[in-house]
């Protein structure tokens, strides 16, 4: 059977553990004074996610600069840790990842240095997630953003759109 239609008949869960990863736990509520995600109609939205290690809030994968402190190749899997936390919120709010219609927008602020321009690359750690995880469903649009100071020190803040069932 050909590889790539086999990839499309696996659920999500399956293309998770095809890829080695394991969903973190998610706090029962953000870290402030909001919720960690939400749902209108069928669209659901994230808070934006953080690169806390291995699901432990409280420790951060990576803190700093991406293009002083991070490499640009720290920054794409900082980035790649945002989203798959992200998506243990998708599957909090949904319990079926299945139910995930589309991911509709990935947003990122990223903690840059001075002069930093390659935002994009450093955001493919986040889209090239989406994509693997959940296949034609995962192509969305994107914006990256450079800022100044972020909560924390973290890098990278991953936000997700989503349309579900």
């Amino acid at each position: 059977m050909d590889r790539s239609k086999k990839n499309e008949r696996m659920t999500i869960e399956e293309k998770l553990e095809s890829l080695g990863i394991v969903l973190p736990k998610v706090a029962p509520r953000g870290v402030g004074n909001y919720v960690s995600w939400t749902i209108s109609n069928n669209t659901l939205y994230t808070s934006g996610q953080l690169p806390w290690k291995d699901g432990e809030f409280g420790i951060l994968a990576y803190t700093g600069r991406v293009g002083s402190h991070l490499s640009i190749e720290e920054g794409y899997n900082c980035a790649r840790i945002c989203a798959i936390n992200a998506i243990a919120q998708l599957k909090d709010a949904v319990k079926d990842l299945e139910r995930v219609k589309k991911i509709i927008r990935l947003d990122c602020h990223i903690q840059a240095a001075e002069g930093f321009k390659d935002h994009s690359d450093v955001l493919d750690g986040a889209s090239d997630v989406m994509n693997q995880v959940f296949g034609a469903r995962g192509i969305h649009t994107r914006s990256a953003i450079g800022i100044y100071q972020s909560p924390l020190d973290v890098p990278v803040i991953v936000y997700v759109i989503a349309e579900i069932e």
